[in-house]
């Protein structure tokens, strides 16, 4: 399977999950939903974090130029939220990086497990 697969066919097609995208620990990326643009600067700033969060509830999460409030990281997750009804998930694996956002009445809770999942998933097959 490529990696577009797992974003159109994991991810997106799910329902839970309105733009996902998967890049490198370096920051690259591997496959992004359309018209979801995350630099690998953006990426790269937030390995940190997945060591010391505490820069992120001042800096936040930045995804595709959009600043998401940081809301916590739960070990190899970082949670944050924008306004009332949007929200990200970046999972970090062993060799990639995966975001989840949800919008639109989509609930957080639900597009978290589906991006945790796959992480699940690439960390039991290596990545």
């Amino acid at each position: 399977m490529s990696w577009q697969s797992y974003v159109d066919q994991q991810l997106l097609a799910t329902g839970k999950v309105s733009k996902a995208a998967i890049h490198g620990l370096d920051g690259n990326p591997w496959a992004t939903s359309a018209g979801f643009t995350v630099s690998p600067d953006e990426v790269r700033k937030l390995l940190p974090a997945f060591e010391d969060e505490t820069p992120l509830y001042q800096s936040g999460i930045i995804l595709g130029g959009v600043k998401y409030m940081f809301l916590r990281c739960e070990g190899r997750s970082l949670i944050g939220r924008k306004g009332g009804d949007a929200g990200c998930i970046v999972v970090k694996t062993t060799q990639a990086i995966l975001i989840g956002v949800y919008e639109g009445g989509l609930q957080g809770g639900d597009c978290n497990l589906v991006v945790e999942k796959l992480a699940d998933y690439l960390v039991s097959s290596g990545y």
